[in-house]
């Protein structure tokens, strides 16, 4: 079983109070450190930044009930890596042939990460890793999950630059893509497209097989 955190877990004050504060505030939300989701046979791992506030912060699944969650699970339905149907509720009949995680598990104050927050939570990024035996491609949503990927993998920032698009073959074999992150933003501002975020998982589908 692979490592998730504790439901209190205390690695970070600053997360840990604003996750109380929000208990307060919604107690019919999950308000926890978000678990990883999908098959742990996944041969894809998708590394998001961290849960929003009314999204996976809400329903304990990540990027569900967001704006980014409706693009990555209709891309991913669109290319054949889940099935079934996103309704953005945690009981949605949705499966997912791929896995999910967060380079950080609690949601954090504006969506803003800072990075002493992102190297304690890289222990249970580093789990996931050791944990998915026939994981192949590892792709990344933005520079921050990027650069978490790297510190998992013990790899220096200097072994692969992030790059919209990029895909990197790493030492061990397998191979870590590189995307813009599918939050609202990006797709508001045009930052990210559909189309540029479906020929991303065209990509890794070709590495896949």
């Amino acid at each position: 079983m692979i490592e998730q955190p504790g439901r209190d877990c205390a690695r970070c004050p600053r997360l840990a109070t604003f996750r109380a504060e929000n208990r307060a505030a919604y107690p019919d939300w999950f308000n926890a450190p978000v678990p990883s989701l999908g098959p742990t046979d996944a041969r894809l791992l998708v590394v998001g930044l961290a849960p929003g506030l009314r999204g996976a912060n809400r329903t304990g699944r990540p990027f569900h009930g967001d704006g980014a969650g409706i693009t990555l699970y209709g891309a991913l339905l669109k290319a054949g890596l889940a099935q079934g149907r996103y309704t953005a509720e945690p009981d949605d009949a949705m499966r997912l042939g791929v896995r999910i995680v967060n380079a950080v598990r609690c949601v954090p104050p504006q969506n803003k990460p800072v990075p002493a927050e992102i190297r304690a939570c890289n222990d249970f990024l580093r789990a996931e890793f050791a944990g998915l035996a026939r994981l192949r491609v590892i792709l990344a949503l933005g520079r921050i999950a990027h650069d978490a990927v790297l510190r998992a993998l013990d790899l220096k920032p200097s072994r692969a630059a992030f790059g919209h698009g990029a895909l990197h073959d790493l030492p061990d074999g397998r191979v870590l893509a590189d995307s813009y992150h599918v939050s609202r933003y990006n797709m508001n501002t045009g930052v990210l497209t559909e189309a540029m975020f479906d020929a991303v998982l065209a990509a890794v589908g070709a590495r896949l097989g």
